[in-house]
């Protein structure tokens, strides 16, 4: 049987992607359209993302515009955005939703960066579980005859290495928004 190390390596790669797709929609300082991401319209019947009802573009380094394709949804994505959670007021400009983005003071910077900390806890405990499962794999393996000793040792150390890695992405991708969090 031994282990599949490309599905491991898929599974630690897809706790690294969730990680960078929590981050995304942590709000910075600077215009981003992926800050808008996790806001939902209710429109034509149903709740839909914002960038179903419109496109989402940076104006500048302050500034998302928001252009709705369908002007009856204007009303719904403006009450959308502002009961996001994200602090963020859009003025009404005909079908485009104008969003200064407001400087973050300290307090909320350290409350961000926090935020940013327990996401990249969650993605090291993904890719350990996935470690642990692979390990889980080798024992099994070994026990039923199906690999030697030495086999099983060669691949748990490929597995550590490979924890490692992901472990060491992850640390880089967070420290990489912390100091983007922390940029006045």
């Amino acid at each position: 049987m031994s282990i599949n190390k490309k599905d491991l390596e898929r599974r630690m790669e897809g706790a690294v992607t969730s990680l960078q797709s929590d981050l995304a929609g942590l709000r910075t300082g600077r215009a981003s359209p992926n800050l808008l991401d996790t806001v939902n319209v209710p429109a034509y019947g149903s709740t839909v993302p914002l960038n179903q009802v419109g496109s989402v573009s940076v104006l500048d380094a302050r500034t998302l515009a928001v252009n709705i394709w369908d002007k009856s949804v204007v009303g719904a994505a403006d009450k959308a955005i502002r009961e996001s959670g994200l602090g963020l007021n859009p003025v009404t400009d005909g079908t485009t939703l104008r969003i200064p983005i407001p400087v973050l003071n300290e307090e909320r910077r350290a409350e961000l960066s926090k935020i940013a900390g327990k996401y990249a806890e969650q993605a090291r405990v993904a890719v350990r579980n996935v470690r642990r499962d692979g390990m889980d794999q080798l024992k099994k393996a070994e026990k039923d005859n199906e690999i030697s000793k030495d086999e099983a040792h060669g691949l748990s150390d490929d597995v550590q290495k490979m924890t490692d890695t992901y472990i060491a992405r992850i640390d880089e991708i967070v420290k990489a928004k912390e100091a983007e969090i922390m940029q006045v």
